[in-house]
């Protein structure tokens, strides 16, 4: 009990915490930018000045000898996947972690879908499928899906994008908007199989950086440990020379990755983890909307 009350103390601070996003979120497009799947009836009522003439009923019309037209509303009904990296390397982070800040843009995003009446469903990854919870609507739906996302303990801490978005390609099966939220740090071939799945739904990659993974500072000689493998080195932080050749590796990175996700067309929002994050997903939407 004291458990559950705890998580509903932490759903109800990230709710409160993401308010002002979500509604930045509804009123920068979101609603208009995810749109639903076609239309479907609503109901006939008389013809005003203005209608287009091509929704005229034709049969009501000459029945009645009024003009009538069909109306028409847009059938959302949309789901929302988010695809989270739960590997190690989540857990770094200079002030917060990068998983803290996920769970923040993603509680964001989930609480702008739920005002939109969109379902919501997740799939927890590390070098496999770890968690799937197929989308649904409704506030405790969306309650549930935090809780799993912000107590669940992964059986590995590797990473595998790859071979979980070929999974989840073949558990996804209606066109769905669909967030992919990880480092990227990944060494397997994620591309293709991203390149699938965008293919059948609207795929966006929110990239969670650290600014420590982009700059170390001179600080001397220090251990660094891979939060994946384990795996730890010493390094001479102090060697100028060194920092040079790692700004530079993370630099051509960085701009690879960008190439690479232009080129299968997949939409993608880096975030610092030290910045606030609601002026870059403004930004995107606000750019989507054009």
């Amino acid at each position: 009990m004291l458990q559950t009350k705890e998580m509903l103390k932490k759903i109800k601070k990230l709710d409160i915490k993401t308010k002002q996003l979500v509604d930045g979120i509804i009123t920068g497009n979101y609603n208009s930018i995810f749109k639903g799947q076609g239309i479907e009836f609503s109901e006939i009522r008389d013809y005003r000045a203005g209608d287009d003439i091509r929704a005229i009923d034709w049969k009501v019309t000459a029945r009645f000898n009024h003009p009538y037209i069909k109306e028409f509303i847009e059938e959302r009904d949309l789901q929302v996947y988010f695809i989270i990296d739960i590997s190690g390397s989540g857990s770094f982070g200079t002030n917060i972690s990068k998983k803290e800040k996920s769970v923040e843009i993603i509680a964001s995003l989930m609480f702008a879908a739920l005002r939109n009446n969109d379902g919501v469903g997740i799939f927890l990854t590390t070098e496999n499928v770890e968690k799937f919870i197929p989308a649904k609507k409704r506030r405790k739906h969306i309650i549930q899906l935090l809780d799993f996302l912000t107590t669940f303990t992964p059986n590995s801490r590797k990473t595998n994008l790859k071979k979980s978005l070929e999974e989840i390609s073949k558990i996804i099966k209606r066109k769905s908007i669909v967030f992919v939220i990880s480092d990227f740090i990944d060494n397997s071939d994620y591309l293709k199989p991203l390149k699938l799945l965008r293919r059948r739904h609207d795929v966006i990659a929110l990239r969670i950086i650290d600014p420590r993974e982009r700059e170390i500072p001179d600080v001397g000689m220090i251990e660094l440990e891979d939060e994946e493998t384990g795996e730890q080195i010493l390094v001479d932080t102090s060697n100028e020379e060194f920092r040079n050749s790692y700004s530079r590796l993370i630099s051509e990175n960085d701009s690879k990755f960008q190439s690479s996700m232009m080129k299968i067309k997949v939409d993608t929002v880096p975030l610092l983890t030290e910045q606030d994050y609601s002026t870059s997903l403004k930004k995107f939407f606000k750019k989507r909307s054009k």
